[in-house]
């Protein structure tokens, strides 16, 4: 089992910043994957950006040059750095991580870009 605790969302205006946690209640060094979606709402989830195991990258076309996406094995957390927040980036944000061919999701945080 994997719990995991999202943290850091809020409001923020235009063009601003934001930096989102996930902290996971074990080691992520044998996690497959860790990433982070988002959901608006009346829309599906989407996926943000994801970090694989070997720490490589993905990102969503919306946000590539503006979210970094890092884990700190050190911490067991895995981070999004969102710079040039839009009002569009306004949604639920959720941490999964696959784990032994398993998805765990957390609880979400809401992120507000607004002015």
């Amino acid at each position: 089992q994997v719990q995991l605790v999202e943290s850091g969302g809020g409001l923020v205006q235009p063009g601003g910043s934001l930096r989102l946690s996930c902290a996971a209640s074990r080691s992520i060094v044998s996690f497959t994957s860790m990433g982070w979606y988002r959901q608006a709402p009346g829309l599906q989830r989407e996926l943000v950006a994801l970090i694989a195991f070997d720490g490589r990258t993905n990102y969503s076309d919306s946000v590539k040059g503006r979210f970094t996406i890092s884990r700190d094995n050190a911490e067991n957390t895995v981070n999004l750095q969102m710079n040039s927040l839009k009002s569009e980036d306004t949604a639920v944000y959720y941490c999964k991580v696959i784990h032994i061919f398993r998805a765990y999701w957390g609880q979400g945080t809401q992120v507000t870009v607004s002015s």
